[in-house]
């Protein structure tokens, strides 16, 4: 008689079970997902008092070091910010004229305030047109060393008569007196001579830029 092997039957997991076992493992990855997440950033700097020196501030980007002078934060200001404006210029003429880059900014300076004054409607005019091309150019290469300041200083007075002529019959003194004091610069800034006259020609600009951005009569 043969023998029959009877072999059971394996139980096969039920899907339900193995479906919650996979839920159980994402729910329980997401958690602490999610923690790690949440999690406060940690206070890398040292306790106060013990000596070590902070690390700069990476969420700002700031470098650590002795913070500029008030002063100098307010004069870098004023030279980014301030526009060209007579108020701006009569303040410049009244600083420290022995500055080597004294001229050069003032003739900056008093170059931008007469171009936008010559935009004005009532000052378009062929030949205020044509002051206002000479002074452009005769400023355009002020950065380059051993560049002369005088022709800038003759045509910005140049410039200003024009206007005075135009518009302005009242200020003729003062326009023929800044026209002189200008073809006697030399262009330097060297002596003290020439930085009093720099800046006496500088101050007798501004208070006729001043006249000039009065409405005409």
């Amino acid at each position: 008689m043969a023998d029959i092997n009877i072999q059971r039957k394996k139980n096969t997991p039920s899907p339900w079970l193995l479906l919650l076992v996979v839920l159980a493992v994402v729910g329980i990855g997401a958690y602490f997902l999610f923690r790690a997440e949440t999690a406060p950033p940690v206070d890398e700097r040292p306790p106060a008092g013990s000596g070590i020196p902070a690390p700069p501030d990476s969420t700002t980007g700031a470098e650590t070091g002795p913070a500029p002078a008030v002063d100098a934060v307010g004069d870098m200001a004023a030279e980014s910010t301030a526009p060209a404006t007579p108020a701006v210029l009569a303040a410049f003429a009244q600083g420290d004229a022995s500055r080597p880059t004294y001229g050069q900014e003032g003739l900056r300076l008093l170059t931008s305030t007469l171009v936008d004054l010559v935009d004005r409607d009532d000052l378009r005019d062929p030949a205020i047109q044509t002051r206002r091309d000479d002074l452009t150019s005769a400023t355009n290469r002020l950065g380059e060393a051993g560049a002369s300041l005088r022709p800038g200083y003759v045509a910005a007075a140049y410039l200003m008569l024009a206007i005075q002529q135009k518009a302005y019959p009242e200020q003729e003194t003062a326009a023929r007196q800044l026209t002189a004091l200008a073809d006697n610069l030399s262009g330097r800034n060297t002596t003290p001579q020439e930085q009093e006259q720099v800046k006496t020609y500088f101050q007798q600009a501004a208070q006729l830029v001043q006249a000039l951005s009065e409405p005409a009569r």
